[in-house]
């Protein structure tokens, strides 16, 4: 019997959309990853609540997955229970005139196209980043010189006994491509942004001209989990790497971007050893022959 047996259970007495031996290959932008134990979409607070008091009781791991976009999910998959916020965590709302709630289930193009439409400025950076609220302000995600801490005034969270409560922007601990929740056994529920006013024709502009320079760097026409590397210092991760001859390098069905060196892209049914072996590659061929040693920004499951 799976020990996950129960959290299935309760899902399902919950109504909650809960599944077992899920392939994660569907969850991910990388589209790799073998099965979870058991995967449930929870719709609100208070059925998250339960099924978090479950695992804890049952001693079983969970994880929280966004929108899959910054993960690498193992070839023999994830042990335990994958859980993913839909429903009202999915909610945006306008708090006054500059302050908007919004869900942490919600993407970051349903934020950035909500804060357009009402005029508030401050998200166009994160046009066209695939991750969710939760899992950009978890990270704090940031491109083109802006960054999720430069607009979170407050993030509410559930502790995995289910006790509720909020951070505030002063002790969210952001840092490059870090927040307080990385260490911490939190699950960020929603955040309140702090925008400004602005004519939402000239955001639109900003977030087109975000889009036309992203898309036109980045393989988005191939599966990937955006940037492997965190920037070193001094230093950019995909300047290195093509300055060591490996922009098209393979591994299997795992390659270099030919057209930003920056990502791996899942070229031809990549599993999840393909990537790890081409990553371990690049990390000893960079530091051979620069010196850099480069750190993954993407989180192995």
């Amino acid at each position: 019997m799976d020990r996950t047996d129960a959290i299935y259970d309760l899902a399902k007495i919950l109504n909650c959309d809960a599944r077992k031996d899920e392939p994660m290959n569907r969850h991910t932008t990388f589209k790799i990853g073998g099965t979870a134990d058991t995967y449930v979409k929870v719709k609100t607070l208070s059925k998250l609540s339960a099924i978090l008091k479950e695992c804890k009781k049952c001693n079983i791991n969970y994880f929280l997955l966004g929108n899959g976009s910054n993960v690498l999910v193992g070839d023999n998959g994830i042990r335990g229970v994958v859980l993913r916020l839909d429903g009202e965590f999915k909610d945006i709302t306008l708090i006054d005139d500059t302050t908007v709630y919004c869900g942490a289930g919600a993407t970051l193009s349903a934020l950035c196209k909500f804060a357009q439409k009402c005029g508030l400025s401050g998200l166009e950076f994160a046009w066209g980043i695939p991750g969710t609220v939760g899992g950009a302000v978890f990270m704090n995600a940031g491109a083109y010189g802006g960054e999720m801490k430069d607009v979170v005034y407050s993030a509410s969270y559930i502790s995995s006994d289910g006790k509720i409560g909020r951070i505030e922007k002063n002790q969210l601990n952001f840092g490059y491509r870090k927040s307080v929740f990385r260490n911490e056994k939190l699950i960020i529920t929603g955040v309140t942004l702090k925008l400004k006013k602005d004519s939402p024709k000239d955001i639109e502009e900003r977030m087109k001209d975000y889009f036309d320079r992203r898309s036109s760097k980045q393989p988005l026409e191939y599966p990937s989990a955006g940037s492997v590397f965190k920037r070193p210092q001094g230093n950019y991760a995909g300047a290195l790497i093509e300055q060591c001859g490996l922009k098209g390098k393979s591994v299997g069905g795992a390659q270099v971007s030919e057209k930003h060196a920056g990502f791996i892209i899942n070229k031809s049914h990549a599993t999840a050893d393909d990537v790890k072996k081409l990553i371990n590659e690049i990390k000893t061929e960079v530091k051979d022959k620069t010196g850099y040693t480069l750190e993954c920004e993407i989180i192995m499951l």
